[in-house]
């Protein structure tokens, strides 16, 4: 088991997922349950699945939900790009949340290899 507050992965979600809500807070009321919904619970699903496998017995299943939560953080990556496409966000809030993005994505390759 790890202490949540040391990971510095899981701290960095969380800023993640709050500059998330931030930033669909400005997306048009018709997207409530479209885009920013599903953006919102796939940058909500990176920390929680963190701190699920932080929480289990065994690195293997640590290991597992690292994994799930780089499988999130992808789908996060995705539609932070439609949105940008769609004009609901500009390049200049797009870039610093794919860097954001890029940076967790490699912490957790490198925390998944520390466990082999």
């Amino acid at each position: 088991m790890h202490n949540l507050k040391e990971l510095k992965i899981w701290n960095k979600a969380i800023d993640l997922t709050v500059d998330i809500y931030k930033v669909t807070e400005k997306f048009p009321k018709e997207e409530t349950y479209g885009l920013t919904s599903q953006i919102r619970k796939a940058a909500v699903s990176v920390p929680s699945n963190i701190s699920e496998g932080a929480g289990r017995n065994t690195k293997g299943e640590f290991r597992q939900f690292l994994g799930i939560a780089n499988g999130s953080s992808y789908e996060v990556q995705t539609q932070l790009i439609i949105s940008n496409r769609l004009k609901l966000i500009d390049d200049l809030t797009l870039e610093p949340l794919l860097k954001e993005i890029d940076e967790i994505q490699k912490m957790n390759y490198k925390l998944q290899l520390s466990m082999t």
